[in-house]
């Protein structure tokens, strides 16, 4: 078991950390630093003798967190930001079919598994693809331009067919 990153490297992190309850100082669920951000290495150590951590140090955020190397990549690498991120709930913008038949209607509320980039995502380089789970049926690959933010519980669906429709901002 060999290290990825040495002491000093820049990474970063391409996907959200939250608190697991062993960050001092802050509730568990804490969003400690996100997807995107850079930092540099500091240490670099092991957990149960199977997995790799990295103490990270985050100058913009100004804190030093233990990353498992799965959530890191070397900050020169491509990175392709997201709209959404692993557990949102999204809403499909379009129905959502295979093969001419209609498997999610437009407006339906899903969420999401998995967040694929680049080459992984059906797209190629530079996209972003989604696995998205809806009640009831299979996971869906979907691409980035067929969803979007699902509304927040408790409040009516957007109206999409009146004019306030397109002065809706995008939520990025």
């Amino acid at each position: 078991m060999r290290p990825k990153y040495e002491y000093g490297d820049e990474v970063r992190v391409i996907r959200n950390v939250r608190n697991d309850g062993t960050y001092p100082g802050e509730d568990t669920g804490t969003l400690l630093v996100r997807r995107g951000s850079t930092g540099y290495v500091r240490d670099v150590g092991t957990f149960l003798q199977d997995q790799i951590i990295y103490s990270v140090h985050f100058l913009d955020a100004g804190r030093i967190v233990g990353c498992r190397e799965e959530e890191l990549q070397a900050a020169a690498d491509p990175w392709t930001p997201s709209r959404f991120e692993f557990r949102e709930k999204v809403q499909a913008a379009l129905p959502l079919g295979n093969g001419g038949r209609v498997l999610v209607e437009q407006g339906e509320v899903g969420e999401i598994m998995r967040v694929l980039r680049g080459p992984a995502a059906a797209g190629g380089p530079g996209s972003v693809t989604y696995h998205v789970h809806f009640p009831g049926r299979n996971t869906l690959q979907v691409p980035e331009s067929a969803l979007e933010p699902a509304p927040a519980a408790g409040t009516a669906e957007p109206d999409t067919n009146g004019p306030a429709a397109a002065s809706r901002e995008d939520a990025a």
